[in-house]
């Protein structure tokens, strides 16, 4: 469906994009849970070089990072743009021309990081620069807390999904994310991108992936038993359909309030028994990380690069 800018107003009015669904006027200023009016707020846009190769390649991934969260986890490592805190108001147009500066410098797609409370106009965005000469593929990269009526939304515009599956337990999504129906939510979610796109389709001359989905599952420290009820989750539901990332980076940043069992990083034994979890029930298709990858060098500065 084409988005209009009454169907934007509508929606922002009385915003139930995300499951907190918090009837926000957003039009007037009014703000949800994600902290953001229906102005779009991004913090960065350029080439990302740390995503999974098939999404960075060579060249790097086009990627706009937004302003606000509707989940805001405890530990989230992009602390400052997920509570508003940096970033600046960027138009739909605006962001269309961002978007086919992106393509200008090579990027091998645009990545679109936590922009769930602005999808409408981001749909409209993108649907201007198609019209406009967008011709990269384009990936949604979520943290899954998501309606599927909102996802809807970019049917035909995003060719490629890049959500993560962080909880299975409603105690630990309670805890960490305050988010008691994260795994309900994110796993229908997920299930609305792989009917989306279908499955991984690489291309057989660059390697970069063109459209599909990659589920990302971050494995904290001490939920072992939590990371195994997810992998067998979308292993035995996806099969190879999807392409599951196992990711080890886990970050303790000094200025987050965390709870004690989280002020650590995740051991090299504690992944190992992970990576070994996901080769015995079968899990072929997918990513692993080798060597210190839990470093904030990862982080890229939210400096305004680009908007």
């Amino acid at each position: 469906m084409e988005i209009t800018a009454e169907e934007i107003d509508k929606r922002m009015e009385d915003c139930t994009l995300c499951p907190r669904r918090c009837h926000a006027n957003r039009n007037a200023g009014a703000v949800g849970y994600c902290g953001q009016t229906a102005h779009i707020r991004a913090a960065r846009a350029a080439l990302h070089y740390w995503e999974e190769p098939c999404i960075s390649g060579v060249q790097g991934s086009g990627t706009v990072f937004f302003s606000g969260c509707a989940l805001r986890c405890v530990f989230c490592q992009n602390r400052n743009i997920a509570l508003g805190t940096v970033g600046r108001p960027v138009t739909p147009e605006r962001l269309s021309e961002i978007f086919l500066e992106l393509q200008e410098k090579n990027a091998a797609n645009i990545n679109l990081v936590t922009a769930g409370h602005f999808l409408p106009q981001i749909a409209y965005s993108l649907e201007l620069s198609r019209r406009r000469g967008l011709t990269l593929p384009v990936v949604y990269n979520t943290g899954s807390y998501e309606e599927v009526s909102s996802l809807s939304l970019l049917e035909g515009l995003v060719d490629i999904y890049l959500p993560d599956l962080k909880y299975r337990s409603p105690e630990l999504s309670s805890r960490y994310s305050n988010a008691p129906d994260y795994f309900d939510k994110a796993a229908a979610a997920i299930g609305e991108m792989v009917r989306q796109t279908g499955p991984v389709v690489l291309d057989p001359d660059t390697g970069l992936m063109r459209s599909g989905v990659i589920v990302r599952h971050l494995l904290l420290p001490g939920q072992a038993r939590d990371s195994k009820q997810i992998l067998r989750y979308l292993h035995e539901t996806y099969h190879d359909q999807i392409y599951i990332s196992i990711m080890n980076q886990y970050t303790p940043l000094p200025e987050a309030c965390l709870p004690p069992e989280l002020n650590r990083r995740v051991t090299p034994e504690e992944y190992g028994k992970i990576l070994a979890f996901a080769e015995k029930i079968g899990i072929e298709q997918g990513f692993y990380q080798e060597g210190e990858t839990a470093e904030e060098s990862f982080i890229p500065p939210f400096d305004c690069q680009g908007i």
